[in-house]
């Protein structure tokens, strides 16, 4: 079974740095191209940026230059590095499948940059 399940979010101050983790299972990570996204209140959910299964990445003009997005496959884990933060960066963050999304979405984990 595609599990997807974030963690790391929280508040913080603009200019304020997070580090995002996403733990998955039941599909083989390396092989796989995975994303990010993200869910502000009222907006439709965006890609914020993609690591391929050769770890070659892209970023959404918003986030490019202030977030990173990296993997460790022997964790089965991928993580997604957030500097720079602005309270427009504020919404929940989830990651699935980068090409085609899966329809087993976690349950996110909420990133709130506020003063």
């Amino acid at each position: 079974q595609v599990q997807f399940v974030e963690s790391g979010g929280g508040l913080v101050q603009p200019g304020g740095s997070l580090r995002l983790s996403c733990a998955v299972s039941g599909f083989p990570l390396r092989s796989y191209t995975m994303g990010w996204y993200r869910q502000a209140p009222g907006k439709q959910r965006e890609l914020v940026g993609t690591i391929s299964h050769s770890s070659t990445t892209d970023y959404a003009d918003s986030v490019k230059g202030r977030f990173t997005i990296s993997r460790d496959v022997a964790k089965s884990t991928v993580y997604l590095e957030m500097n720079s933060l602005k309270s427009d960066d504020t919404a929940v963050y989830y990651c699935n499948w980068g090409k085609r999304p899966s329809a087993s979405w976690g349950r996110g984990t909420q990133v709130t940059v506020s003063s």
